[in-house]
């Protein structure tokens, strides 16, 4: 009896040992002595072989390294809480700042529309430049790789001329040709009702080619193959030409580095401008004054002065990383330059140091062309694709590319006509094909 006695007592002290062991661990809210003395009293209860010494101090280091991990939990939580307050600031920033971006956006979109009018299609291979006539009838003129330049008439899309007196791609054959013609416009057409399309809705942004225009049959139009005048100076291709003020001199640019000046009567060659490095890519006369600017592939441009009979003067900008494609007056005092670089760059004649004005792109571009009227710039790119800016630099419009409208391979060429009703803008690329446009841009957008 006395053995079960003490058997049952023992068991209680057990057990009441165990209960106060579990009561002190869940204690939350003992103060650092509380907390060290428990520890103590718990490891007095276990077995060790450690000196009483030894065993304090590692409770005290316990405990300095638990009061670290509170510091640092306590800091964690903190910058938590104000990590979350800034991202929610700056979600709402942002958020607000985006949708003004869009909306005003979206307004600029509705508010400018282009309309394709007419496709002028004949050539059987791509359309390297084209121009409307500055004198009635008014016509459009393509200049083809296929060796032949064709007259149109704008409002019904039909071929009205061919010249086929070249021997080489217009003009591969090294020479220019001056050819008079006479034509009689047909009776127009209501132009068919095309849904005016707000630019840049449904545009593709693809960059692989699409299949060209075919042409069914033979080109019902009078031919000429003689030319009145032929201009022979140049030791290699004939790139581009266009007429002086006054009618009576051109000039030619050529991929030999040089551009001529002709008199149209004499055929003679006045003067030969030399100087560029590479082959020219285009040249164009001033509207009203007789100053000339070449372009080249050696990335820069030249302004060639003739205002002075004495003094023939030549400025050379460098203002592209690439090849300079074309370079154009506009009526006021200003040059614009495209380039190869991905970049268009509008320039003050009175002050050539830097430009006034960069576009900045993503795909080369070619030959462009600004209005009279509105000064607006447009970008033919090798991606297809067109694009409007004012002469800030700011992008007002791209025409639409869908439900097959639009080019389907690079885009050449753009020239404005804004005296006409139905298409104040024409394109053209090795699609083979030109393009009219009717192109709507109020004037509340471009103070934009």
């Amino acid at each position: 009896m006395p053995v079960e006695s003490g058997s049952s007592s023992a068991a209680r002290q057990v057990k009441q040992k165990r209960k106060s062991h579990s009561l002190s661990i869940r204690r939350t809210n003992s103060t650092e002595q509380d907390r060290l003395g428990l520890q103590r009293d718990i490891l007095e209860g276990q077995d060790s072989k450690l000196p009483p010494s030894l065993r304090s101090n590692l409770l005290d280091l316990f405990s300095q390294i638990e009061r670290e991990f509170e510091n640092l939990y306590l800091e964690n939580i903190e910058s938590s809480h104000s990590t979350s307050q800034l991202s929610q600031k700056l979600k709402t920033t942002y958020k607000a700042s985006t949708s003004k971006i869009v909306s005003s956006f979206k307004a600029t979109a509705a508010r400018a529309v282009c309309q394709l009018v007419k496709e002028y299609v004949g050539h059987r291979d791509g359309i390297w430049d084209l121009s409307v006539t500055r004198n009635q009838p008014v016509v459009l003129g393509t200049a083809s790789a296929d060796h032949t330049a064709m007259l149109w008439s704008i409002e019904t899309g039909k071929c009205l001329l061919r010249y086929t007196g070249h021997q080489g791609s217009a003009s591969g054959d090294q020479t220019a040709h001056i050819w008079r013609y006479m034509v009689q416009l047909p009776t127009p057409q209501p132009v068919a009702d095309v849904s005016q399309t707000p630019c840049e809705d449904d545009v593709d942004f693809s960059d692989k080619d699409e299949p060209d225009c075919e042409v069914e049959g033979p080109i019902d139009c009078p031919s000429i193959r003689v030319a009145t005048t032929t201009l022979r100076s140049h030791q290699g291709v004939v790139i581009a030409a266009d007429w002086l003020v006054g009618g009576r001199q051109v000039v030619t640019a050529s991929w030999d580095r040089s551009a001529n000046l002709y008199d149209v009567e004499t055929s003679e060659l006045v003067h030969s401008l030399t100087g560029h490095d590479q082959e020219l890519t285009h040249c164009c006369t001033h509207p009203t004054q007789r100053l000339v600017v070449t372009s080249s592939r050696d990335t820069t441009f030249r302004l060639w002065d003739f205002r002075d009979p004495s003094i023939h003067s030549v400025n050379v900008f460098q203002g592209h990383t690439d090849t300079v494609t074309s370079a154009v007056f506009t009526v006021g005092d200003n040059v614009v330059s495209g380039s190869d670089d991905r970049t268009v760059k509008v320039w003050d004649l009175k002050n050539m140091r830097s430009p006034i004005a960069t576009i900045r792109t993503d795909s080369a571009v070619n030959r462009i062309s600004v209005s009279v009227n509105q000064k607006i710039i447009a970008l033919p790119h090798d991606n297809r694709q067109v694009r409007l800016f004012d002469m800030s630099g700011v992008r007002l419009a791209r025409l639409p590319r869908s439900n097959r409208q639009g080019h389907r391979r690079m885009v050449c060429c753009s020239i404005w006509c804004e005296d006409n009703s139905t298409c104040n803008l024409f394109t053209c690329g090795f699609d083979r094909q030109a393009i009219g446009w009717n192109i709507n841009i109020p004037a509340l957008l471009q103070e934009k």
